[in-house]
């Protein structure tokens, strides 16, 4: 699958009050699936995922997204220090690590 790491307006509000608070590790770990690829991966909310891909693994809870806002194929999670498990330190020159469109392996745990 694909992931994708971004910003979020949760994610953004929750940094403000600090990454050591819950909200922000709550935020930051919980990996936004596809409704239809939860079905065809057997996953309800909340289940814990393993990603992987060849720069490491992390593992986080997922929470379903209806199909017009997610496209199959496509997984979404707010950066923080799950994201940053599976970046490389290539930043292409902008001192951001690259890490759109990276092909994951997702495993329920």
């Amino acid at each position: 699958m694909i992931l994708i790491p971004g910003r979020s307006s949760k994610q953004g509000t929750s940094l403000n009050k600090g990454k050591l608070k819950e909200e922000y590790q709550t935020v930051t770990s919980t990996l936004e699936v596809n409704e239809d690829d939860m079905i065809r991966l057997g996953l309800e909310a909340g289940d814990k995922v393993k990603l992987s891909n060849e720069i490491g693994e992390t593992i986080v809870s997922v929470k379903k997204v209806l199909s017009e806002k997610l496209p199959s194929g496509c997984l979404f999670i707010p950066y923080g220090p799950p994201s940053s498990q599976l970046m490389e330190g290539d930043t292409g020159s902008t001192g951001m690590p690259l890490s759109k469109h990276m092909e994951v392996i997702i495993e329920k745990v």
